[in-house]
């Protein structure tokens, strides 16, 4: 019974983490990369569809994204979708295909970046203690019920503390950590 209320409450704390990664992945640095496009729908036929779905997405180094829809119906279409995404990029379109050029990082809105991946890992902080929340009054209710012994309680206590610092401590602090070196190195 320990170690299940431990292992739940881990699980619930990947997908956490798992969405974290999600949310910092499209935070754009200097450099290009597909996943900044992940996110964005455009309304094609009266559904909104992921870009990837619509287009071969390539990245042409160091800062190019090059669209190419399958569909020549899908271009104005993808177009207005990421102009009206908080990417903040101009879309350029050719013939066959829409470029991306990504622009060079001013101070300010590097700082902006890291301000918005700060929100983020906070937000991801305060899943994982809404988490351990649940897991503590949950093993609460199995003791005050004498389905769990007190050692085993306070064994579950110390074993949930420990899973929560790891993540804060490590997962996310590291993660975080390496997304604002690399929005302020690029």
């Amino acid at each position: 019974m320990h170690d299940d209320i431990v292992k739940n409450m881990a699980v619930k704390m990947e997908r956490t983490l798992e969405h974290f990664k999600q949310e910092i992945s499209a935070l754009r640095t200097g450099r290009a990369t597909i996943s900044l496009l992940d996110g964005i729908t455009a309304e094609y036929y009266g559904q909104p569809t992921p870009l990837n779905q619509l287009a071969t997405l390539a990245v042409v180094p160091p800062n190019m994204i090059v669209i190419q829809p399958w569909d020549k119906n899908a271009m104005e279409p993808i177009q207005k979708a990421i102009t009206q995404s908080a990417l903040g990029i101009a879309p350029i379109a050719d013939k066959d295909s829409i470029r991306l050029t990504m622009p060079a990082l001013s101070e300010e809105r590097r700082a902006m970046l890291v301000k918005t991946l700060n929100q983020h890992a906070e937000e991801a902080r305060i899943a994982v203690r809404r988490e351990r929340e649940d897991a503590l009054r949950h093993a609460q209710k199995l003791k005050e019920d004498g389905e769990m012994k007190e050692d085993d309680f306070f064994r579950t206590k110390n074993d949930i503390q420990k899973t929560v610092d790891e993540f804060t401590n490590e997962k996310i602090k590291g993660l975080r950590d390496a997304k604002e070196q690399e929005i302020l190195r690029s």
